[in-house]
């Protein structure tokens, strides 16, 4: 076996670890208000909300003219994630990112509309000042 048979044997083994998303049922208020609590957070779920097509981590390096490193906006998705908002697939080297409201408003009603309603309010408010 020679050494380029040596490497496409190990790439065939590695295999990408799974997107944990949490079943409709496991999704709690505690958790969404936990993520929704971060300013960039609730921006780019608002973001992805208003979106018509999922949305790459990329789209969102940019925040108020700031930069956001990789690393900080990958930990962003994930806690989105993770509190059931949104639903990553892996496209490629991408992870397009939707949100999942059908599955929040099944649970809990328009709560989630009356959240992001008042933080577009909220900075609207802000922006007059």
């Amino acid at each position: 076996m020679n050494y380029w048979t040596n490497c496409q044997a190990y790439v065939i083994t590695i295999r990408m670890k799974p997107i944990y998303h949490p079943a409709k049922a496991d999704i709690t208020v505690e958790g969404i208000l936990h993520a929704l609590a971060d300013p960039v957070r609730v921006r780019i779920y608002a973001d992805i909300l208003r979106a018509e097509c999922p949305q790459t981590c990329s789209v969102f390096l940019k925040f108020d003219n700031q930069t956001l490193p990789k690393s900080t906006l990958s930990q962003h998705f994930r806690i989105l994630r993770e509190a059931g908002l949104i639903r990553s697939e892996r496209k490629g080297v991408e992870i397009h990112n939707r949100s999942r409201c059908e599955d929040i408003y099944e649970r809990f009603g328009p709560m989630l509309e009356a959240i992001i309603e008042a933080y577009v309010a909220q900075n609207k408010r802000l922006r007059r000042k």
